[in-house]
């Protein structure tokens, strides 16, 4: 099975069904769902995807999809170790750091799946937009 890391840009399209963007996050959740593939998410990816879809919709739904998202998905955790380790990274964005660095300490991902693959050229592990993981899963 393959592991995967999703970045949470794919996961606020899913949940938030940010078009043309919604169609393969989808389809990436129901791979998941068909037992294809095992999706990752970062503790701190939480709070980000609430403050999105807040903005939309009532906390008590925002609330329910999170909870929906944690029976999707393996939570990992964001330690002291993982933010040292992105503060000290050549990642120009904070948020990929730590996102990269929670999908490392996992020690079994194969894939990060974003849709801002440019945001992680530092990345030893490989990256993919949600089109290319589907050709990939598929």
């Amino acid at each position: 099975m393959i592991q995967v890391f999703l970045d949470t840009n794919v996961v606020i399209d899913f949940l938030a069904d940010r078009k043309p963007f919604s169609s393969a996050a989808a389809q990436i959740f129901n791979a998941s769902v068909a037992g294809k593939i095992k999706l990752y998410i970062s503790a701190v990816s939480y709070n980000n995807i609430y403050y999105i879809l807040r903005q939309s919709l009532s906390h008590a739904m925002t609330i329910k999809l999170l909870n929906e998202l944690c029976e999707m998905t393996e939570i990992a955790d964001v330690t002291k170790s993982i933010i040292r380790n992105s503060l000290k990274s050549e990642f120009k964005d904070f948020e990929d750091a730590i996102q990269y660095n929670c999908a490392l300490s996992l020690n079994k991902i194969d894939l990060i799946v974003t849709r801002n693959t440019k945001d992680f050229k530092k990345s030893f592990l490989p990256v993919m937009t949600p089109e290319e993981a589907l050709i990939v899963i598929y």
